[in-house]
């Protein structure tokens, strides 16, 4: 009984099993069961289809992750003509951060999956972001090389703040006590005497207004330490 609402929720309908109603099915069981929730059996059942007529579209797990990174990846926009390139990177940046609490579970495929795999093998949708950025950049006047380092610092710093913010969990939502709230309660008496005195300002975090923060932290030393081609700091 547990299957029907994923039955339901994907388009059951008889019509063509194409790549994207593939993908779309993938993201929802991946959305609310995670990673290992995902099963070649489980994504049959919830298009109605025998499990095996799914290898034509996706050959293996790991070809259905790497197309998943690219579903997700491919809504974020990058607007490579705006001509105010610091702010095109603080809209990439909130933008990223939208996709990553709209769907925490496949976080992991955007920031480490790609560890186990070399820049020119993996999927062409996960490299769009990297090329759209570099000529974002290039165009504003930026060496190919300075455009690299930007979007390594931006998207070092975007896969840092997701991984903190997603581990803000309050254990007891209901309780008015931050240490409560936290389960900061629960380290050793005496020990960890600045964590548990942070109790206040851990329970009011907000990711928003701590991603612009880093975000002109970001900036502001950009455009302090690189020049333009013509040897112009950036505008």
């Amino acid at each position: 009984m547990a299957d029907e609402p994923e039955r339901r929720s994907i388009h059951s309908d008889g019509g063509p099993v194409t790549r994207e109603r593939i993908l779309e099915a993938a993201l929802a069981i991946v959305d609310r069961d995670g990673i290992d929730g995902l099963s070649m059996r489980r994504l049959g059942k919830a298009l109605g289809r025998d499990p095996m007529t799914l290898y034509r579209h996706a050959p293996n797990k790991a070809a259905l992750l790497d197309g998943l990174a690219e579903r997700v990846l491919d809504e974020l926009e990058v607007d490579t003509g705006d001509g105010d390139w610091a702010t095109q990177l603080r809209e990439v940046a909130r933008g990223f951060r939208r996709l990553a609490l709209a769907h925490p579970q496949v976080v992991p495929l955007l920031v480490t999956r790609p560890l186990s795999t070399p820049l020119g093998l993996r999927p062409l949708g996960t490299l769009r972001p990297l090329e759209d950025i570099l000529t974002l950049l290039t165009r504003a006047g930026f060496t190919d090389a300075d455009a690299l380092h930007v979007y390594r610092a931006l998207f070092g710093f975007l896969y840092g703040h997701i991984l903190n913010e997603l581990q803000e969990l309050v254990e007891r939502p209901d309780e008015s006590d931050d240490l409560l709230r936290l389960g900061l309660h629960r380290l050793p008496i005496g020990e960890f005497p600045l964590l548990r005195g942070l109790a206040p300002v851990l329970a009011s975090y907000d990711g928003a207004a701590e991603l612009e923060r880093g975000v002109d932290i970001l900036l502001a030393g950009l455009t302090a330490t690189l020049k333009r081609r013509d040897g112009a700091p950036p505008e």
